[in-house]
């Protein structure tokens, strides 16, 4: 009779177990497409069986384990940083080639052309004044090409800033959200599957917008540091970030009148731009503090459009006022053709403008010499097309030239980014392949448990009834 009881106990008790475990399994298959969930599984142990010492053995229900691997969740986080690096930047990078483009009639290249056109056909007919008229309108067509490139840089980069701020909002915004499931873990949720997913996928969409190390500490809490260093979420605080546009002291600038950088500062103040090196944070922030200003120049450069509409104003402007409007007596010299802010270097683009001054009549054509001509200046200019002379040339590059590397520069960039990109999507994907493996949810992995508890159930019930009727049989026999 003792024995049919323990058995029966025991019976019982792995009835439990296996109802328990058929939840869990149920459970699985509900949650297969829930974004970041990890299967669960219930640890069945056995139960020690020596009936000497009255332990009657079956088996019980251990803990619901996870199959969550951290080192599976970081190479997709990590894979998911360089992704919004590369592709933010290939982003980014198109809509700069989109502002020097070498080709079309308002493209600043056919605008150069157009202007050495105009000084071959005055060199022709010197004293014609529809060709001097001709000059002084294709001159006008030059500077508007470099307004309108150099206002639709400033328009890439307030779009740039646009980006940052919402960026750095999302950020806080996902940073909110961690803290309020640390919250929740805290009291009472660490074995919540639900708020671990929940707790994965808010890191995996940081993860795409900036760089950053996670430590999950004892208590379940999860402690975010960008860049692996500043904190954003520690337990329960949350340290937000601000985007902020200025220049640092050290070094001091050397250009007048041009935008700051953009900045990255903590809730008390501490820049950590320097820290942010992936996600599409990153991404921004390079062509923005780095790309950008190589063109339209910053604090500490001229930047490359602002040289290129400088050597071209400075260089025609020298043969025109080295020549003569006639030979007198006495001779009257020649006039600048352009003007611009002398003030900056980095302000030439934005400000380069025809000599108000200056009429077609007032076109110095004359060359003094020696040896004199009457039409060496205007030869002179038309010859800026093809020149070697180093005076008509930037680092060794035609104007033309330069232009061409400008805009070649930034091609190559977009294509850097966008090769890193597509390769970048092929990485996440086999991390995720990988991560699935480990700790994905196999609906057929999990029809088979279905079936092996349910028969193990059937079965201990089955068994439970024959203990049953032997228990009622035994008593009716006492009686």
């Amino acid at each position: 009779m003792p024995n049919l009881m323990s058995t029966l106990i025991s019976s019982a008790t792995a009835l439990s177990v296996f109802e328990r475990a058929l939840v869990v399994t149920e459970n699985n298959v509900a949650n297969a497409s829930t974004p970041g969930y990890a299967v669960q599984r219930l640890a069945l142990q056995a139960m020690d069986f020596e009936p000497e010492l009255g332990l009657i053995g079956g088996v019980r229900a251990g803990d619901v384990e996870s199959a969550r691997d951290q080192y599976a969740e970081l190479a997709v986080r990590r894979q998911l940083e360089s992704l919004g690096l590369y592709d933010q930047k290939a982003a980014s990078l198109a809509s700069l080639e989109s502002v020097f483009s070498i080709g079309g009639d308002t493209s600043l290249p056919g605008a150069l052309s157009r202007l050495y056109d105009s000084f071959s056909a005055w060199s022709l007919t010197p004293n014609s004044g529809a060709a001097r008229q001709a000059v002084l309108d294709r001159a006008q067509e030059f500077t508007e090409s470099f307004h309108q490139a150099a206002a639709s840089l400033a328009s890439v980069s307030s779009d740039m800033d646009r980006q940052l701020r919402e960026t750095a909002d999302r950020i806080n915004s996902l940073g909110e959200q961690l803290l309020s499931y640390n919250h929740e873990r805290r009291r009472g949720g660490i074995d919540d599957a639900g708020l671990d997913a929940k707790i994965q996928v808010a890191l995996e969409e940081l993860s795409e917008l900036v760089d950053f190390t996670a430590v999950f500490q004892a208590d379940g809490s999860v402690t975010v540091l960008l860049g692996g260093q500043s904190p954003l979420v520690i337990g329960e605080e949350l340290h937000p970030i601000h985007v902020s546009f200025f220049d640092p002291a050290d070094p001091p600038p050397i250009y007048t009148g041009t935008p700051p950088s953009a900045r990255l500062i903590t809730d008390d103040g501490k820049d950590i731009t320097a820290q942010i090196a992936g996600g599409r944070l990153s991404g921004i922030l390079d062509v923005r503090n780095r790309v950008l200003p190589s063109l339209r120049g910053d604090a500490y450069q001229p930047g490359g459009l602002n040289l290129l509409a400088k050597a071209v104003a400075d260089r025609i402007n020298a043969l025109l006022t080295s020549g003569n409007i006639t030979d007198g007596p006495p001779p009257v010299a020649g006039l600048p053709l352009f003007t611009y802010d002398a003030s900056s270097d980095a302000m030439v683009a934005r400000s380069l403008a025809v000599n108000p001054a200056i009429a077609p009549d007032q076109l110095a054509a004359i060359d003094p010499g020696p040896p004199y001509s009457s039409n060496g200046i205007a030869r002179k200019l038309a010859a800026l097309a093809n020149s070697q002379d180093e005076a008509d040339r930037i680092d060794g590059f035609s104007f033309t030239e330069y232009y061409g590397r400008l805009a070649a520069g930034v091609g190559r960039a977009l294509e850097d980014a966008r090769g890193g990109r597509d390769f970048k999507t092929q990485m996440v994907a086999q991390a995720r392949s990988l991560r699935s493996e480990i700790s994905g949810v196999s609906l057929d992995e999990e029809a088979v448990h279905l079936i092996e508890f349910e028969r193990a159930y059937q079965a201990t019930a089955r068994l439970v009834s024959v203990l049953d009727e032997l228990t009622e049989t035994t008593v009716n026999l006492l009686r």
